[in-house]
């Protein structure tokens, strides 16, 4: 990949509610700013990132498959689809890149139903419940794993 790797950020079902929905779970900024936050932090790192959001499925599944050959790396918050979305999963065990699954508040900490992720055993890890450096910390896990120091 010539020129400055590109990271694709995913965001799924209902992520378009940020700062309006559930904000005592999900904290008080948009998805624009966690959006805005993350994008600064692949540029001071030599990365470009590229943001998608959709509330349909297959849709995300489309942009996965659109992202292989031209991203190095995908940051995933899913949402819901985190946790039965077996068509996401595949589509991610395709990708070629790092993968890095990423969430706001801590599944482990919610509803029983969001302990299980079938993302994350496609993921090279997760990163769950920091909040607003959520995706901050996933752009620079992905900086340091496509970085050549981090594969030797």
């Amino acid at each position: 990949m010539p020129g400055k790797p590109l990271v694709l950020l995913l965001s799924g079902p209902n992520l378009d509610l940020l700062g309006e929905r559930e904000p005592e779970v999900y904290g008080r900024e948009s998805l624009a700013d966690h959006v805005e936050r993350a994008r600064s932090a692949a540029e001071s790192l030599g990365m470009l990132l590229e943001h998608f959001q959709s509330n349909s499925e297959a849709e995300l599944v489309e942009r996965v498959h659109a992202a292989r050959g031209e991203a190095a790396g995908i940051i995933a918050n899913l949402g819901a689809l985190t946790h039965y979305s077996w068509s996401l999963h595949d589509a991610l065990a395709a990708f070629d890149g790092v993968v890095v699954e990423v969430h706001l508040s801590n599944p482990q900490a919610r509803e029983d139903f969001r302990h299980k992720s079938v993302v994350a055993p496609v993921a090279v890890g997760t990163i769950a419940g920091f909040g607003t450096v959520g995706y901050v910390l996933a752009v620079r896990a992905v900086a340091c794993l496509l970085s050549p120091v981090a594969r030797t």
